[in-house]
């Protein structure tokens, strides 16, 4: 059977991050002259990155790449750029950089890229968006800032990035989401479809409140679709709706009502504030509904 070949990246990916070419094209590069190379640099010369897209690295991780780092050495070299003097920055390779500090390491290797800042920050920003461990939300982050720094439309990014315009676009549109939705997201409590599902509610306090709902329920994708058409679409009702309660308040308070096992009762004033009434038969049973909602 035929083996299917590596997608490749855009060309464009290839002609920023051409220092990882083979050993030949190293050779050929030397050759000609080019001032791009692998060296050795020490820790102590390199300074981190301004324009880092990422600003969280998990402590676990990097101690885990570290532990790695002292048993095999550090087998991809990061990207530097040379400074005034003696010091360089990178440009990529943060969390190898990190690691090998935690391992004790004085050097590593190197690739060193003749850059300025709007090449370093091109070259830094799409280094990260090819990598895997990226959340949404830095993916994201990335592509509106290459968008906003390096003045591109979504059509040439795409092509830069070798992703199609659809991609691009679906991304920078979880911008738009509450802070609350895009933290869900970037601790994958919530998938991009359900982002792209809650996207299409309009009013944000319905986002929220559809946030809690999937959250409360774990509601698959399809479910949280199915969810927001019913509050972009109600059924009407042949008696007027006096509680101001969406679809959605339905479905929490009914919600809350099945997880304590007693009777909720929900009030809302069409400015949005109101009550939530517990009912309880004993004491014993009021204690019972505390411990589940201290989640004891």
């Amino acid at each position: 059977m035929a083996k299917v070949p590596k997608q490749e990246l855009g060309k464009g990916i290839r002609a920023l991050l051409g220092n990882s070419g083979t050993q030949e094209d190293m050779r050929s590069k030397k050759k000609k002259g080019s001032q791009d190379g692998i060296a050795k640099i020490a820790l102590e010369q390199i300074e981190t990155n301004p324009y880092q897209p990422r600003n969280e690295f998990d402590k676990e991780a990097l101690e885990e790449l570290a532990e790695s780092i002292r048993t095999f050495g550090l087998i991809q070299p990061v990207t530097l750029r040379k400074l005034d003097g003696v010091k360089y920055q990178l440009i990529a390779g943060e969390r190898r950089y990190r690691a090998s500090k935690i391992a004790g390491l004085e050097a590593v290797p190197a690739y060193v890229r003749t850059a300025n800042d709007q090449e370093m920050l091109e070259m830094a920003l799409v280094e990260n968006i090819q990598r895997a461990d990226l959340n949404a939300i830095e993916v994201a982050i990335s592509y509106q800032r290459l968008i906003d720094e390096c003045n591109l439309t979504h059509e040439s990014l795409s092509d830069r990035i070798g992703k199609n315009r659809s991609t691009v676009t679906n991304y920078i549109r979880l911008l738009k989401l509450p802070p609350a939705l895009q933290q869900a997201l970037k601790k994958d409590k919530i998938s991009r479809g359900h982002a792209r599902a809650l996207l299409s509610i309009e009013s944000k306090d319905g986002q929220l409140l559809a946030l809690q709902r999937v959250l409360l329920d774990g509601l698959s994708v399809r479910a949280t679709e199915k969810l927001v058409k019913s509050y972009n679409h109600p059924q009407i009702s042949s008696s007027p709706q006096r509680d101001n309660l969406t679809p959605l308040h339905h479905e929490v308070r009914d919600h809350l009502s099945r997880k304590w096992g007693t009777k909720v009762l929900m009030k809302r004033k069409a400015s949005g504030s109101g009550q939530l009434i517990i009912n309880f038969g004993s004491d014993d049973e009021l204690n019972e509904i505390l411990d589940l909602i201290e989640g004891n």
